[in-house]
């Protein structure tokens, strides 16, 4: 297997999506509403206005219906993309890949265009030592994305520019895989205690996708799931929502339109879930207010600014302030994505 560092021209795989762009909601203050509380998670839904025009299919929903191939290419940080369809698809940062030679997740969020044409696209192992086929799983490509990275170190580590780090933030790729490396076996550590049995699989006890799907584990999930989905389909202009655990804010996601956020809810409510459970052992502090979910918002939103020009006048802008850091997937004419991750 080899890793290698990925310089800036690794996130030319973000095409121009001219036809998804309309007017994109602004960061003016949005109506929140929470909490929504089920044992030691809390969630916060973002009320705004929505992006008109057609909804991108998710990444699950495209390699369900085989509009998509996520590929490998021998490369444990790059694999390939290729979008066969007639629609655009959305590709968020932290979705798990099942398969290949080793489970991955998607290092940053894009908009596939119809018809893509094959697409170098930058990833993290979470599934350390495989490197071979898996049972009767095709070793060439991956089979579903059901599963986003339930964990916000993990995510800063795949995202967060380092204060040592290089101009190019991707060039010090080995040292976050290893970092992303030691956060799925902290989080496994973390599940196995919380369910009080090891949610280690036999096939591969590396792999966090494997661990995800632990009958002990779902079970437990479900309790949260079933509490407060409903909560993130009440209403057609629910357009993003933060999650705190334990009393403590840890995320948020927000996205262009209501019906963009619907199709990743159930992912996003999974990850969450999972996260919360790994915690569930620890302190739960006071109930964060809405007026803290403003101002974790508002962080993110003005924190100091850096630009990613990608092709086709596509950006990646990074904000970071003293408490939150903001990732955007920005078109040229108005934003498909933002994420927010407490510090």
């Amino acid at each position: 297997m080899r890793i290698s560092g990925l310089a800036a021209s690794s996130l030319a795989f973000v095409l121009t999506c001219s036809a998804v762009a309309a007017a994109a909601p602004s960061a003016e203050p949005a109506p929140i509403a929470g909490p929504f509380i089920y044992e030691n998670l809390a969630v916060y839904f973002i009320h705004g206005p929505s992006k008109s025009g057609p909804v991108p299919l998710t990444l699950g929903e495209a390699m369900t219906r085989k509009l998509v191939e996520v590929r490998e290419t021998g490369n444990v940080n790059a694999l390939e993309i290729e979008n066969f369809g007639d629609q655009h698809v959305f590709v968020q940062a932290g979705d798990v890949v099942k398969g290949g030679r080793q489970d991955r997740t998607l290092m940053v969020s894009l908009v596939l265009p119809p018809k893509s044409g094959r697409i170098p696209i930058a990833s993290f192992c979470v599934e350390h030592g495989r490197w071979s086929a898996r049972a009767t799983e095709d070793p060439t490509k991956f089979s579903t994305s059901v599963a986003a990275v339930p964990s916000r170190e993990m995510k800063l580590a795949m995202q967060a520019p380092k204060p040592s780090a290089p101009a190019n933030r991707y060039a010090d790729t080995g040292s976050r895989q290893q970092e992303v490396w030691d956060g799925v076996q902290k989080a496994q550590d973390r599940l196995s205690a919380a369910t009080g049995g090891e949610v280690r699989s036999v096939a591969s006890a590396t792999s966090l996708q494997l661990a995800l799907e632990n009958e002990k584990l779902a079970k437990l999930r479900n309790g949260y799931v079933e509490s407060l989905k409903a909560a993130g389909e009440n209403g057609d202009d629910i357009v993003g929502y933060v999650f705190a655990v334990n009393g403590k804010l840890n995320s948020g996601e927000v996205y262009e339109s209501n019906g963009l956020f619907r199709k990743m809810w159930p992912k996003l409510l999974d990850a969450s879930a999972t996260e919360a459970i790994s915690h569930r052992n620890e302190v739960v502090e006071k109930v964060v207010s809405v007026k803290a979910v403003q101002a974790f918002l508002d962080d993110g939103n003005a924190g100091k600014e850096s630009v990613a020009p990608l092709n086709f006048g596509v950006n990646r802008v990074t904000r970071e302030s003293d408490k939150a850091w903001q990732f955007e997937t920005a078109l040229a004419d108005g934003w498909v994505h933002r994420s927010y991750l407490s510090k």
